[in-house]
């Protein structure tokens, strides 16, 4: 019995001990593994705007209060190579999106502005067939309709009291002198007289003083030459008429993009009067001669308006999409997937990892402008994946873990330069007009220049203030400045420079009369600010020091650039809401 107990007590302590030993192996592998895991989960969050923020947890950050965005996965972000990685979660919290670039059939969208105008061939004037006193016009204002055939007036002639007393007379001596029966009443004929108003002269026996006038033509009176009392001569006008069923609508196209508008190039416009509707139809005329002074041509197409839809001297506005090329395909991406900072465009290139999701920056030369997209001339290859959403939270990562960034393309730690009440260090070396080739101008055409950017200073002040209805007096006033422009003053390239600026101007402040927030004006503000500042450096207009600034959170994170006189930030994108947020990427002396 005691040696029974004693197996039962050996056994039972072997199996402690055995359990004992498969414990502590597996809490060592766990404890070994463990750790890995945490590593590889941990996620480093940031500041957008200032990527020297650097906390295990999210949050705000401390400088601006700004919602902090994961940006890697980990450590190994900070490997020698270029690569940036992002994990899966970081990517989606930061919105990160990517596709496959690829080469296609290019086709550059053009917008046209235009009116419509009445059809020249339907045009027709209104004469008098005989001199005389209108005792009588029945055409009251213009825009009355005119039926063809209706009696529009009465005209008194004195030649047709004695046209008509030869006529009775030539009757009375028929059976002698018949041929002069047919003189006179081909006298008659001559003024438009019918024969049944000739036959019931004959039978009244006796002439009248005056003439009912006929319309030659129905259609709309435009215009009207002459009042009732008023002595008009044979051939005079008394109005214009004109059918609308048929209308032209005319468009502006400038010197520059003529290469691209066709006899027969399709046309899909709109007008204003009619929203939400679209409209197609070609091109079939095509001015042969530019306009010395505005140097557009015109381009037409041919609107049947049975229903009245379209009137006259209506605004339109339309686009046409040439290829660009016969043959060849072009590779383009959206725009938003593009990073300029004034000099270079990049784009993040999705690099393959067995570590997970990398990016890296890829410098590439953009070729047209096409909508919503840009060729790409070189740095990318068809089949290639690119992001085209988040872009500044992968460049902000970047700059974090001292990659090649936009505005660091070398590598290596940098502060950014947004102060948000933390101070200001710059981002980019300040240039002093570093490649710009200033054209040859004329002092007029200089200071008509300087006037516009003096214009849209007032502007972007009022856009600073947040004062919305400032910000839209000052846009009417700067697309009246530039309506007022002497083009003869430009000469030579300096007149091909202004013509291609004013017609992205007027494209940009075009329907500035409808603008309903400070939100319109500010998205208007983007584009209408590249221009004013290309224009600045083509000319040379300012007798003072210009500072161009950046904004990189303008434009949901595409970035902004502005003109200003002050060497301190004030952002006209999001006014007191962040008025420190941007750096000075260049001084215009």
């Amino acid at each position: 019995m005691k040696q029974v107990n004693k197996k039962i007590i050996l056994i039972g302590a072997a199996t402690l001990l055995l359990g004992f030993l498969l414990g502590r192996m597996m809490n060592g592998s766990s404890a070994t593994e463990q750790p890995t895991t945490e590593v590889e989960d941990a996620t480093i969050w940031t500041c957008s705007m200032h990527p020297q923020i650097r906390q295990a947890e999210p949050g705000n950050c401390p400088i601006c209060g700004m919602e902090l965005i994961p940006v890697s996965g980990g450590a190994e972000e900070e490997g020698s190579d270029m690569d940036i990685r992002m994990s899966p979660t970081a990517m989606q919290l930061a919105d990160v999106r990517t596709m496959v670039v690829g080469s296609d059939a290019a086709s550059m969208d053009l917008r046209l502005n235009g009116k419509v105008q009445v059809d020249e061939r339907k045009v027709h004037s209104q004469s008098s067939h005989i001199s005389g006193r209108l005792e009588e016009l029945n055409i009251d204002f213009i825009g009355e309709q005119v039926r063809k055939g209706a009696q529009v007036g009465r005209i008194y002639s004195p030649d047709l009291v004695t046209a008509q007393e030869e006529l009775l007379e030539a009757e009375r001596m028929q059976a002698d002198y018949p041929q002069l029966l047919e003189a006179a009443k081909s006298k008659l004929r001559n003024w438009k007289m019918s024969d049944t108003q000739i036959d019931a002269i004959l039978e009244r026996g006796e002439a009248s003083g005056t003439l009912p006038i006929y319309a030659d033509q129905g259609g709309v009176v435009l215009k009207k030459k002459v009042n009732e009392g008023d002595y008009v001569s044979q051939g005079g006008i008394l109005y214009e008429v004109a059918d609308l069923s048929g209308l032209w609508i005319l468009f502006d196209v400038y010197e520059q993009d003529m290469s691209w508008v066709k006899i027969g190039s399709e046309v899909t416009f709109q007008v204003a009067s009619l929203p939400g509707e679209d409209f197609t139809a070609k091109i079939d005329f095509i001015d042969p001669v530019i306009d010395a002074k505005t140097r557009v041509a015109k381009a037409r197409i041919s609107f049947q308006n049975s229903k009245g839809r379209l009137k006259p001297e209506m605004f339109v506005t339309g686009l046409v999409s040439s290829p660009v090329g016969s043959k060849e395909s072009k590779l383009t991406v959206p725009k938003s997937a593009v990073m300029w900072t004034g000099e270079r465009s990049v784009v993040y290139v999705r690099t393959p990892s067995d570590k997970g999701v990398s990016f890296q920056m890829r410098e590439v030369r953009l070729g047209l402008s096409m909508g919503d997209s840009y060729v790409i001339e070189e740095g990318l290859e068809s089949g290639e994946e690119i992001a085209f959403s988040g872009t500044f939270s992968i460049d902000a990562a970047a700059q974090l873990a001292g990659k090649a960034s936009m505005m660091n393309p070398e590598g290596g730690k940098v502060m950014t330069g947004h102060d948000h009440g933390g101070g200001t260090v710059p981002t980019a070396p300040i240039s002093s007009n570093k490649g710009v080739s200033v054209v040859s101008s004329t002092k007029e055409s200089k200071a008509q220049i300087a006037t516009l950017i003096e214009n849209y200073l007032t502007l972007k002040d009022a856009l600073v203030s947040d004062d919305f209805e400032n910000a839209k007096k000052d846009a009417l006033a700067l697309k009246a400045s530039i309506a007022s422009v002497d083009m003869s003053a430009f000469q030579g390239d300096a007149h091909g420079q202004w013509m291609s600026a004013k017609k992205e101007l007027d494209e940009i402040l075009e329907h500035a009369a409808h603008f309903s927030d400070i939100a319109q004006i500010r998205s208007a503000f983007k584009p209408l600010s590249a221009q004013m500042i290309s224009l600045t450096k083509t000319f040379d207009p300012m007798k003072e020091k210009v500072y161009e600034d950046f904004c990189p959170m303008a434009d949901q994170d595409r970035g902004g650039n502005w003109l200003s006189l002050e060497k301190e930030i004030r952002n006209p994108y999001f006014g007191s809401k962040m008025m420190k947020c941007g750096s000075i990427v260049e001084e215009i002396d």
